[in-house]
């Protein structure tokens, strides 16, 4: 009676998979329908959707890059860190500081420059900061971001992270929630709560489309050849070195990894390095694509981080990356039919969400690390 009983339960939950199937694929079909009938008839531009296409894709990378290092460190250390999206925001105004310094060396005094201070002679606009006009300062500020937030994120976890970590997951998370709220703050009374701009403009190329035209400006190219190479390296770094084969190790069992010799201690402080360097740049990244900064952009962008991470796979790194490439495409593509805003926010939740009715593990779920 029992194994009937289980036969129909397994009936109903793969009718019941298949129905919500049904139902997303007739969804999207009525989407991307809508989207040909639009474009062939003149009510959507095509190079409107192309545009929508691009700023997903480079939003897109600056969130996997982000979720990278969350997805490292949930992996290895099993917690979700809520001051991930701080880590962002501090990096991006370590980095700027040291670009505003070299930039604007001579120009204004040190301290205005270094915290990228907006005054009469101190902008983005008046010091000419762009990868075609101050290339060192941008790429100085660039290796900056990632290198001080690599080392600024160990010191947290010496301070604030070590002590705890002996106690499970849910002590480590609220100290996070601590950390992300320390650290804005902390950024309010360093930098203050105002918005700047920090760039000038750039050059860019014009992509001739059928109705209309797409360009890419220095500083998205810039964006692109940058969060690939470091997309790249991790890659590297965990398929080809010892310590990316300690690092999956370690994910798969720690206890095992522990009692076969692997240095646990030392896997845990690279991945809060790694982590924290790809958040840094990833923030300097964001800047230098937006043209402004504040101090509260990384906290913001955390969500949408967590949805990537979450959608992709928790533990993948390339579930991140994908991820975040499918809640920045969908976000902008979805301004095709709904306001900006808030409503765009909403679309990536809701692509989460489907995804995890079809495929509880995310997209690359159970591939943890790599």
């Amino acid at each position: 009676m029992s194994t009937v009983d289980e036969a129909v339960n397994r009936g109903r939950n793969l009718s019941s998979e298949q129905f919500l199937l049904l139902v997303v694929g007739i969804g999207a079909v009525a989407l991307l329908g809508d989207l040909i009938l639009g474009l062939a008839s003149g009510t959507y531009s095509i190079s409107r959707v192309a545009r929508y296409v691009t700023e997903g894709i480079l939003y897109g990378l600056i969130i996997g890059l982000a979720g990278i290092g969350l997805s490292m460190t949930y992996s290895i250390l099993n917690f979700a860190n809520f001051a991930h999206g701080d880590y962002v925001t501090t990096g991006a105004f370590f980095g700027w500081g040291v670009t505003y310094l070299v930039a604007g060396w001579g120009v204004a005094s040190v301290g205005p420059l270094v915290l990228v201070a907006p005054q009469r002679e101190v902008s983005g606009a008046q010091l000419d900061v762009a990868i075609t006009a101050t290339p060192i300062a941008v790429l100085a500020g660039l290796l900056v971001a990632g290198v001080a937030t690599a080392l600024f994120v160990l010191l947290i976890d010496r301070l604030a992270f070590k002590p705890v970590r002996g106690s499970g997951g849910i002590p480590l998370l609220i100290t996070s929630v601590g950390v992300a709220f320390a650290l804005r703050y902390v950024l309010v009374f360093v930098y203050s709560s105002s918005t700047r701009g920090t760039t000038a403009s750039v050059p860019s190329v014009d992509f001739l489309l059928v109705d209309g035209y797409v360009s890419i400006g220095a500083h998205d190219a810039t964006l692109i050849v940058a969060a690939v190479a470091l997309m790249l390296g991790v890659h590297f770094l965990l398929q080809r070195t010892k310590l990316g084969k300690a690092m999956r190790a370690m994910s798969d069992n720690r206890d095992l990894a522990l009692v076969t010799g692997i240095p646990t201690e030392r896997v845990i402080r690279w991945t809060w390095m790694i982590g924290g360097g790809l958040a840094g740049t990833a923030g300097y990244l964001m800047v230098l694509w937006t043209g402004t900064i504040d101090w509260q952009f990384g906290w913001l962008l955390l969500l949408l981080i967590f949805a990537a991470v979450i959608l992709g796979g928790i533990g993948s790194i390339y579930g991140a990356i994908f991820g975040g490439l499918v809640i920045g495409v969908g976000m902008h593509m979805s301004m095709i039919w709904l306001p900006g805003g808030d409503f765009t926010t909403i679309t990536a939740f809701l692509l989460m969400i489907l995804v995890l009715l079809i495929r509880p593990s995310g997209l690359f779920g159970g591939k943890t690390t790599a």
